[in-house]
């Protein structure tokens, strides 16, 4: 008999999205995302960080301050690293999965690159101007938005698992 405790694809592919974030280098947000194909193949991840070539020692990660003095002119969201990251394999009819709902410029990227579904954990943001615009574009250009209600609460991974 199989077992039954096992975890969906929508949770497996939001714990690629949640375990790519851990990569970012940003004191203050770490996200993640994850393009998966209509037949449920990882077509990319990314996470938010900068832009090959700017060092992460060199530029500031700082939230306040001058604007070219903090990280918002530099930080590649994850969206967009995902949407760049993909090495010539069709968005088309994709779903990305994300922790937290996408900014107005990642939204233009998703709907360029043919994506017609975002699920995601939290939309913390709703109420700021960027993240209404993305609504306002998804929902003019038929893009999907499922919040994610997982069925666990945490998806837990060892390194020591196998070791006899």
């Amino acid at each position: 008999m199989k077992r039954k405790d096992f975890i969906s694809w929508d949770e497996y592919f939001m714990g690629l999205a949640l375990l790519s974030a851990k990569r970012s280098k940003d004191p203050s947000t770490q996200v993640g995302a994850c393009i998966v194909s209509p037949t449920n193949r990882v077509l990319s991840v990314g996470y938010n960080g900068f832009a090959f070539g700017c060092s992460d020692d060199e530029f500031s990660w700082s939230r306040d301050g001058e604007f070219l003095e903090t990280k918002y002119p530099y930080v590649v969201h994850a969206e967009l690293n995902a949407i760049l990251n993909n090495r010539g394999v069709s968005l088309e009819n994709a779903k990305l999965y994300v922790a937290l709902f996408p900014c107005n410029e990642c939204a233009k990227a998703i709907i360029q690159s043919g994506i017609k579904e975002v699920i995601y954990l939290s939309d913390k943001y709703a109420e700021s101007d960027e993240v209404k615009a993305s609504k306002r574009m998804f929902l003019a250009s038929n893009v999907k938005l499922t919040k994610l209600t997982p069925s666990v609460d945490k998806i837990e991974l060892s390194f020591n698992a196998f070791e006899v």
